[in-house]
C-alpha cells in the first residue's frame, strides 16, 4: 500500500540553492519531472515574485543546466531545465526508490515536498538513502492515500469534527442563526477563543480537501495547457489545540 510523505529540505539539498539565496522573495513550483533518461531528469517549474532576480541567477546555478524560459505570464514565468547528476541529492534519491514527486514548493532556503512512495519498504530505503549520503530532511506528516492527511476524512481532526456537527446541530450555521459563538463554546465545553480557532482550522481544511485539492493528473505534475500556475492544496500540521 502507498504512502505519502510530506517534509522539507535545505534547497542546497534538492535543487535551485543558488537561485533561491539570490533571489530570496522568489517562490518556484515543480509543475511536472520528466525522465528523459535514467539518470537525467528535466524539471518544468514556475517562479513567481522576484522573477527578474531568479532569472539572472538560474544561469549561474550549478543544480540545473539548459535553462529555458517557457511562458511570461502577469503572475509568474514557468521554465524548463535539466538536471545535472549529482548522486548526493533528494532529486536521485527518489528515483532510486522508485518514488513520484507529487508536490514540490519552495522559498528562500527552503523545498517543501510531498512525495509518494510504493511502501514502506520503498519509504524506509529512500531514509536509507538520504542518511547514507547525508541529505537532511525534516518529516512533517505521514500518511496513507486512504488516510487524507492522517486525520480522519477530509484532514479534520477528531475535535475539529466534533465542533463542526455540534455547530450544525445546534443551529450555528442556520440563518439567522441559533446561537452566538459563547453560547456554542459553552455547549461543547470549550473556551470561545478555542472554538472560534478550531473552526477556522477545520474551515481552512475543508476549503483545501475538497475545492482546491489536485486531481491525480494535476497531482503528478499533469499540465492543462493553459499555461497558468496550478492550484495546489496547501496544509500544515495541525496545532495541539485542535
Amino acid at each position: 500500500m502507498s504512502v505519502i510523505a510530506e517534509f522539507t529540505v535545505p534547497a542546497d539539498a534538492f535543487l535551485l540553492s543558488d537561485a533561491l539565496s539570490a533571489a530570496p522573495e522568489a517562490t518556484v513550483e515543480i509543475q511536472r519531472v520528466v525522465a528523459n533518461a535514467p539518470d537525467e531528469l528535466m524539471p518544468v517549474f514556475w517562479v513567481a515574485g522576484d522573477v527578474a532576480g531568479f532569472d539572472e541567477a538560474v544561469r549561474e546555478d550549478d543544480s540545473v543546466t539548459d535553462v529555458t524560459r517557457l511562458d511570461d505570464l502577469d503572475r509568474g514565468t514557468s521554465y524548463r531545465a535539466t538536471w545535472t547528476r549529482n548522486a548526493e541529492s533528494i532529486a536521485y534519491a527518489y528515483l532510486e526508490t522508485g518514488a513520484a514527486i507529487l508536490e514540490a514548493n519552495a522559498r528562500d532556503d527552503t523545498w517543501r515536498l510531498r512525495m509518494r512512495f510504493d511502501d514502506d519498504e520503498s519509504l524506509g530505503r529512500f531514509d536509507d538513502y538520504c542518511r547514507e549520503h547525508g541529505l537532511p530532511f525534516e518529516l512533517e506528516r505521514l500518511y496513507r492515500p486512504e488516510e487524507p492527511m492522517a486525520g480522519g476524512r477530509f484532514g479534520l481532526t477528531p475535535k475539529q469534527r466534533r465542533s463542526l456537527v455540534g455547530a450544525l446541530e445546534r443551529g450555528y450555521y442556520a440563518v439567522p442563526r441559533e446561537l452566538t459563538m459563547s453560547d456554542l463554546a459553552a455547549e461543547l465545553g470549550v473556551t470561545q477563543q478555542a472554538l472560534s480557532q478550531r473552526l477556522r482550522r477545520a474551515h481552512g481544511t475543508l476549503v483545501e480537501n475538497t475545492l482546491v485539492i489536485s486531481s491525480p493528473a494535476e497531482a503528478e505534475g499533469g499540465d492543462d495547457g493553459s499555461g497558468r500556475e496550478p492550484e495546489r492544496a496547501r496544509s500544515e500540521p495541525p496545532s495541539v489545540e485542535d
